[in-house]
């Protein structure tokens, strides 16, 4: 008994399937990519040295029509090789299967056709870096082969980035962009727009491939790199407390009933004066431990960040940022040497157009890839950072959102040792 088997992929849609698919007692498996050369192949070989069993996935990867199917199913009957389609519920070579089956499953090989199609144009629009179908995100015009500025919608897009690069506050961001610009957005649009490649200059598809320099960016790297460590560092805090004013929201702990801490305003009656104290939100304790006035928390914290913040950083292993930096930039260099090189390839013959451009495509998304990573690396030493933020005057000449942005780039938690008459605190720092 002789069994083979028959693989079709078009690359510009997947990638080539494995042939282990079909197991190991197969006598020999035909591949093609793109075209149907040995399915040619096979057919002649079929009617010089027969075969038992022709094993595929799908019954429409014979042909790229119903017709063209029906053609080889009926030329591989008349050959007497029984066709075993692995992935497909009902078989229409079944001696035994209804009309209804059968016209059931020639209407599913109509459709796959059309969805394929449907998919490669996509895909060729795809490889040649086009916009995806769709309405173009707001900021953006459709162009006849790209984005294009929206300058209105540009500028409202911008200064929301702003906001939020500014405060760190994403509930903050959409409130102000309303109250300015009387642009009225739910937090999960915001969401969308600090995420979204193309105001990076990047264009993203369906298939997850990021395509980078694409159109004009309203934001620029370095932004969207801080707006990616901002939204991390968020995700770890409720969203109430990400974007709460004061700037030791979230990051109290009490060590007495480890509980967090909240901030409470209180103001004395006929008087404009108010007072601000962090209390625990769930402490079980019967006698609740007491509230401690914010200011002195505060002072106290800065004070420990001075004193302590330039030794744990000394104290770290950090990489050599510029030999990382300069890795990233060599990778990136050598694809951008090999994407120029493909031209030249195909005047030479050696590459035909749709080979190249397929190419092209793998290699910028490659280099998209390793350009996000880069940008991601810290923009300056921490070391030089940890010097400045040591001065108590920088703390002192902030407002309270941006001491909320600095301490939560370097505070995990403050947990309040409390005493006999008397409290303590301990800064517990990310690294």
């Amino acid at each position: 008994m002789k069994i083979i088997a028959y693989l079709y992929s078009d690359p510009v849609l997947e990638s080539p399937p494995d042939p282990a698919i079909f197991g190991w007692e197969i006598d020999r498996i035909y591949r093609d990519l793109g075209d149907r050369a040995q399915l040619d192949r096979l057919l002649a070989e079929c009617e010089s040295d027969g075969a038992d069993y022709l094993l595929i996935r799908r019954l429409e990867e014979l042909g790229d029509s119903v017709q063209q199917v029906c053609d080889a199913m009926e030329k591989l009957e008349f050959l007497g090789v029984q066709v075993v389609p692995t992935e497909t519920e009902v078989n229409p070579l079944n001696p035994k299967i209804s009309r209804a089956d059968l016209l059931k499953s020639i209407a599913e090989i109509q459709r796959d056709r059309h969805s394929r199609q449907i998919r490669k144009a996509h895909a060729k629009n795809r490889i040649k870096a086009l916009p995806p179908p769709g309405k173009a995100p707001y900021g953006y015009r459709r162009g006849k082969d790209r984005y294009a500025l929206d300058r209105a919608a540009a500028v409202v897009v911008k200064d929301f980035f702003e906001h939020f690069l500014l405060y760190g506050s994403l509930r903050g961001a959409v409130r102000y962009l309303e109250r300015k610009h009387g642009k009225k957005i739910s937090v999960t649009t915001g969401r969308r727009w600090l995420t979204n490649p193309a105001y990076r200059g990047d264009l993203r598809y369906r298939n997850g491939a990021v395509i980078s320099n694409t159109h004009v960016p309203i934001v620029s790297r370095e932004e969207a790199a801080q707006v990616d460590r901002l939204l991390r560092r968020n995700r770890k805090m409720s969203p109430r407390t990400a974007s709460a004013p004061r700037s030791l929201a979230g990051l109290a702990v009490c060590g007495e009933c480890d509980s967090p801490m909240t901030v409470s305003r209180v103001t004395s009656y006929h008087s404009d004066r108010e007072y601000l104290y962090l209390r625990p939100i769930r402490c079980p304790k019967q006698s609740k431990c007491k509230a401690l006035p914010y200011d002195r928390l505060l002072q106290q914290t800065i004070e420990a960040i001075c004193r302590d913040l330039p030794e744990a950083v000394a104290q770290l292993e950090m990489p050599d940022e510029g030999r990382v930096e300069g890795e990233f930039k060599g990778a990136i260099a050598e694809k951008e040497t090999l994407l120029s090189q493909l031209p030249e390839l195909c005047d030479r013959g050696i590459l035909d157009s749709e080979t190249a451009e397929l190419r092209a495509y793998k290699l910028r998304t490659e280099i998209s890839q390793l350009q996000r990573q880069q940008a991601q690396l810290p923009p300056v030493n921490l070391r030089e950072i940890a010097r400045a933020v040591s001065i108590p005057q920088f703390w002192l000449d902030l407002s309270e959102s941006e001491r909320r942005f600095y301490f939560r780039e370097f505070i995990r938690h403050i947990e309040i040792i409390r005493q006999e008459n008397s409290w303590n605190l301990r800064v517990l720092f990310i690294f």
